[in-house]
């Protein structure tokens, strides 16, 4: 054990130490290292521009979580002998930034063909969220569906002849004996997506690099921003510590939320 534990005490857990740390003092490249305690913590709540991404990276993931789990269970029920294709984020990226111009980009088009008026997309502060969104919905819905299909797959015949014979429909055998037994997977899917969407950089900064202005800047942009742009290593481990916290805070909740459905289904919980 002793290989594995030196390779995990290198890789992971002097690395936190490390930034634990740093955030402790004024770091800046180019400049003396100073030790200021916990000043770079009590700056956080002060900072506008941190409060503002915070703000981002909630409505962010809570939009990038809630609709791929719409989706994905709806493409799993109704397509559930289908596998999607996945491909890197980067790339998805790329694709939709050339879908996303105002001018040339096959969205505006679209709306075009209906009568609607172009939209900015990414390139206004009021719609660019809501933009990434749509790109994190379509690259992880087939995500979604995978998992939700492995719950489908497990459901046994039984129930679903046994409505049928008591003359249920397909929205009741849905609500009723579907949804019921794939609320494990459904919720394993919502831990997945919460704590990537929450940390999410590739696909943001790849189309929009935070802005307009600062419109799509979440957190993890923010903290490269601190750190690797204005060289400010001291507070951006103060942030980086805050996000770490935000991520174990993300999945306690979603274990605990977990943990009641499965107190719930035994007659233990409320």
């Amino acid at each position: 054990m002793v290989p594995a534990l030196i390779v995990v005490l290198a890789v992971i857990i002097f690395p936190w130490l490390f930034t634990i740390w740093m955030s402790l003092n004024e770091w800046k490249v180019g400049s003396p290292t100073t030790f200021v305690g916990l000043a770079n913590y009590l700056r956080l709540p002060n900072d506008p521009r941190f409060i503002e991404a915070v703000e981002h990276t909630l409505v962010y993931t809570a939009l990038s979580v809630l609709l791929p789990l719409v989706f994905g269970t709806f493409a799993a029920v109704v397509f559930h002998a289908k596998f999607p294709w996945m491909a890197t984020p980067v790339a998805i990226a790329l694709v939709w930034t050339m879908m996303f111009h105002p001018q040339l980009g096959v969205l505006n088009y679209l709306l075009s063909l209906v009568g609607l008026p172009p939209q900015l997309w990414v390139f206004h502060p009021a719609t660019v969220i809501p933009s990434l969104v749509l790109v994190e919905t379509w690259q992880w819905t087939p995500l979604v569906m995978l998992i939700v299909l492995g719950g489908i797959a497990a459901i046994p015949i039984e129930p679903y002849e046994s409505a049928q014979i008591d003359g249920a429909g397909m929205w009741q055998m849905f609500r009723y004996i579907t949804l019921p037994l794939i609320t494990p997977f459904l919720f394993i899917a919502a831990m997945i997506r919460g704590i990537d969407a929450v940390k999410s950089f590739d696909v943001i900064f790849a189309i929009t690099q935070g802005g307009p202005g600062s419109a799509s800047e979440t957190i993890n942009l923010y903290l490269y921003s601190v750190a690797f742009i204005y060289y400010d290593l001291g507070y951006g481990s103060a942030i980086a510590v805050m996000f770490f916290v935000l991520i174990i805070a993300l999945a306690a909740v979603l274990l605990y939320l977990r943990q009641r459905t499965l107190w719930t289904e035994i007659g233990l919980g409320a």
